[in-house]
């Protein structure tokens, strides 16, 4: 299966998409241009989130070529009007809570350059894996502008207000062990490794009951927004929707029969 639109001078895809299995990889796919994101990848983004298949358990999103995303391709933001950039954040707004808010997870392998809109694009993943060659930064600061495709919302959850106030200020870059210690990634493995590791997560992931990781990825965030009493009240319903569920019953008693492994540090 692969998406569309294409490349207005190829018969390649934007993204590239191929099945393994329960688990759906996306890949960016414009390499010459550091998969700089055009109002074409994110509509081919939009258009793989929207039409999900029924048996895709997860999700990984990578990049082809040296880098992940180098963000937003200026060439098309200089000529737009203030409201026709209204529109354009809106429209990478409802692309990405679409990746946030889909009905599976999805995990991001980052490596090179992860900037800007790229960098909005892997806070919307679940998961995010890291190769030792990635770097973060939020030029926008020094370019005049202003993040648009959510990340004003979702960088401060991962990293803290302050941490991306300094990258907009200062044009800040962080190295691949700095992101892993501020929060932009959950895994940090050697050049090269990422897509296997991340591949590696997602099988895993498949193998959880599907209503547990629904409830993991579309409740636990909404939750982590409400107030204390209302929040602990949700937490409720969810826990008790979730263990309700006939796959979770079985796999509760298979772990009380002994034929489930306890949790160990593997």
């Amino acid at each position: 299966m692969t998406a569309t639109p294409t490349t207005p001078d190829a018969a390649e895809p934007l993204l590239r998409s191929e099945r393994d299995g329960a688990v759906l990889h996306l890949r960016l796919n414009r390499p010459l241009k550091r998969n700089a994101v055009n109002d074409g990848l994110i509509l081919a983004i939009d258009q793989a989130f929207t039409g999900i298949a029924s048996d895709v358990r997860c999700i990984v999103l990578s990049g082809e070529g040296q880098h992940f995303c180098a963000g937003l391709d200026l060439s098309e933001l200089s000529e737009r009007t203030v409201y026709e950039g209204v529109l354009h954040s809106r429209m990478w707004h409802a692309t990405l809570d679409k990746v946030q808010y889909a009905p599976v997870p999805v995990v991001a392998v980052l490596h090179g350059a992860t900037i800007g809109g790229g960098l909005e694009i892997a806070a919307a993943a679940h998961i995010r894996v890291a190769e030792r060659n990635a770097y973060y930064g939020l030029p926008e600061g020094q370019r005049g502008i202003f993040v648009g495709g959510g990340g004003s919302m979702r960088l401060p959850r991962l990293i803290g207000t302050s941490r991306m106030t300094d990258m907009m200020l200062t044009g800040r870059v962080f190295d691949a062990e700095e992101g892993q210690q501020a929060g932009l990634s959950n895994y940090l493995v050697e050049p090269g490794e990422g897509l296997s590791k991340g591949m590696a997560l997602a099988h895993k992931i498949c193998g959880n009951a599907p209503l547990s990781n629904f409830a993991v990825i579309q409740a636990l965030p909404r939750i982590a927004e409400l107030p204390p009493a209302e929040g602990l009240f949700v937490e409720s319903l969810v826990a008790a929707i979730a263990q309700g569920d006939p796959t979770a019953k079985e796999r509760i008693r298979a772990f009380l029969d002994g034929r489930a492994a306890k949790v160990a540090k593997q």
